[in-house]
């Protein structure tokens, strides 16, 4: 919970100044999107002509991220003919951060003036028709489980103290990513992402319950980004590379090596799903 809302606003507006100064000084033009890289989209960056690189440790305020897989970079540079932010890792209410602190790069992108924020994820599969590898398209997701990020004093300089998410996940971007999937002949599902706090994973009666709710994926991030973002009027649109079946499913253990494999497994589907996106907005 935010305590100390000018603090806050003043660290939001250091990062973000210091971010535009590097911008500035290479002479780069602001992106308008921003694309966070769950596990297995690390490959994007090198689909980019990176122009600038800034370590989470360089930029005053930011957090560092801990978890395993995510680098801790903010890279910069042209995808697709678009100039974009990447952020090669993100923040877990796991890794002992608070939801402020986990959704702060958010603020500081809307800072920046971005228009556009792709989040993708790893995630437990509790679909039938899924299996690890596969993509899903978030279309809704349950937040439960998640304290709300705006919870505390409203930034009123960003949105409203009561804003409405029932269209957190733009609908004309679901589109764009659904004609991407089908030109490129990659198998994209559609379902409602559920956001559980981690680091331990769902237990089996858990899943028995999310599936009854109607859950087709499950994880530890973006729901708190999400929200944020809807709060900044930034559109939104998210993607889950489900990396393994949810507890009770299947009868071997979860791990996080499993995680780790079938996310590289897919991310070559995963890197031209987000690319040809970008493209066409």
């Amino acid at each position: 919970m935010i305590e100390n809302k000018e603090l806050y606003l003043n660290n939001i507006s250091s990062a973000s100044s210091y971010i535009l100064n590097r911008l500035n000084s290479e002479g780069i033009i602001t992106p308008k999107i921003c694309v966070v890289l769950g596990s297995g989209l690390a490959p994007l960056a090198k689909m980019c002509n990176v122009k600038l690189e800034i370590p989470y440790s360089d930029i005053p305020c930011f957090p560092v991220s801990t978890a395993p897989g995510h680098d801790g970079k903010l890279l910069v540079g042209e995808l697709s003919g678009k100039m974009v932010f990447l952020m090669s890792g993100r923040f877990h209410y796991y890794e002992g951060y608070d939801y402020e602190i986990c959704t702060f790069y958010v603020r500081v992108m809307a800072n920046l003036k971005i228009e556009t924020l792709v989040l993708t994820n790893a995630a437990g599969g509790l679909g039938s028709d899924m299996k690890p590898t596969d993509l899903m398209l978030i279309e809704d997701h349950i937040s439960f489980f998640c304290e709300s990020p705006l919870r505390g004093p409203n930034l009123d300089e960003y949105g409203v103290r009561f804003p409405d998410v029932s269209n957190v996940y733009d609908d004309e971007y679901e589109k764009i990513m659904c004609v991407v999937a089908n030109d490129l002949k990659i198998k994209l599902c559609k379902g409602i992402y559920c956001y559980t706090k981690g680091p331990q994973y769902e237990t089996p009666a858990e899943i028995r319950m999310l599936k009854t709710l109607g859950v087709g994926a499950v994880g530890m991030s973006t729901v708190p980004e999400a929200i944020v973002a809807t709060h900044c009027g930034i559109r939104t649109v998210a993607v889950s590379c489900i990396t393994n079946m949810a507890a009770g499913i299947l009868p071997q253990k979860l791990t996080h090596e499993e995680v780790i494999e079938n996310a590289g497994k897919a991310s070559d589907n995963s890197c031209n799903l987000v690319k040809g996106f970008i493209e066409r907005l």
